[in-house]
């Protein structure tokens, strides 16, 4: 029988791994990082934040740019980090790139009620990516509506639009504190999960769908966009899954120090480049995927080394 967790008796999640797995990982440096490189797992670094922000604005022109009337193109873009997106809609302008046949695909929504949130709401991710994106892209530029999929809480429309002709060139997505790309949360530990987290085979047939998000997801969002209100976050969102996950040519995480925390951010590169994959840490289950990418702020790894503040 696996640990109970330190942070959520009642959940899955990474603090339940085998305490030798969790010890390796905290002893990981920059270098010791870069070795775990293997054929489908990259990992870069970038010296600045400008830099690391401009790399991951401009997979958005590389994607966009292969897409064509025969062969329409598109990228599965998150909001955390959204640091890239006015960098996204400046080189957009810039470059006079028209989006007509270009597509993006939102990651997730809060959920509320049943229902996903509307974009008046202050924490609505669409409302995000329009503000800080596709507003600020000239009107003569601009893709379609229809080529903006955002997920809503009946995934209908959302998933059939993963099952046309249009290609996914890169899923980018941030690391959340609980080891999520989007809101791919561990589950409860209940009925058959009770002593074992689920089967990887299991999760990976998980497609867009509305979650029940692991406390720690919540205390996470209520620090990064709510100023620490937690009764302010929805306990449920609507996610991308893994099913649309395996359809993109490319997973890229961006790792800015800024969402999940040093010891989170050497765990799953560790996981991934040996292909340890465990459904009580989902970003592990990119070990399974033929090309990922980590991208690293040289500046916000950190250490795992005690430190009093």
């Amino acid at each position: 029988m696996r640990s109970l967790s330190k942070i959520a008796p009642d959940w899955w999640d990474y603090t339940t791994l085998p305490g030798e797995l969790l010890e390796e990982a905290a002893r990981l440096g920059e270098k010791d990082l870069l070795r775990l490189q293997r054929d489908g797992f990259r990992i870069e670094f970038f010296d600045t934040l400008e830099d690391f922000y401009l790399a991951e604005a401009l997979e958005y022109i590389h994607a966009w740019r292969q897409a064509t009337e025969d062969s329409p193109a598109g990228i599965c873009g998150p909001i955390g980090p959204t640091e890239q997106l006015p960098l996204v809609a400046r080189l957009v302008n810039e470059l006079g790139i028209k989006l007509q046949y270009a597509h993006f695909w939102g990651m997730d929504e809060w959920v509320l009620d049943g229902m996903e949130v509307p974009t008046t709401h202050p924490l609505s991710f669409e409302r995000a990516d329009r503000e800080l994106c596709f507003d600020r892209i000239a009107p003569h530029l601009r893709m379609p509506e229809r080529n903006l999929h955002f997920p809503k809480a009946d995934t209908t429309a959302y998933r059939q639009s993963w099952n046309g002709n249009v290609r996914c060139v890169v899923m980018q997505g941030g690391q959340g504190e609980v080891k999520h790309w989007a809101f791919n949360d561990p589950l409860r530990r209940e009925g058959e999960y009770r002593d074992q987290p689920p089967p990887v085979s299991e999760y990976r047939k998980l497609g867009t769908r509305v979650v029940d998000l692991h406390p720690l997801t919540i205390i996470q969002n209520a620090r990064t966009s709510g100023g620490g209100v937690v009764s302010a976050v929805p306990t449920q969102a609507v996610s991308v899954g893994p099913v649309e996950t395996w359809q993109a040519e490319l997973v890229s995480i961006w790792h800015a120090g800024k969402h999940d925390n040093p010891f989170g951010q050497r765990l799953t590169a560790l996981m991934i480049s040996r292909g340890i994959a465990d459904t009580s840490v989902p970003m592990s289950l990119l070990a399974e995927h033929p090309n990922v990418k980590f991208n690293y702020f040289r500046g916000g790894i950190g250490t795992c080394a005690a430190e009093m503040h």
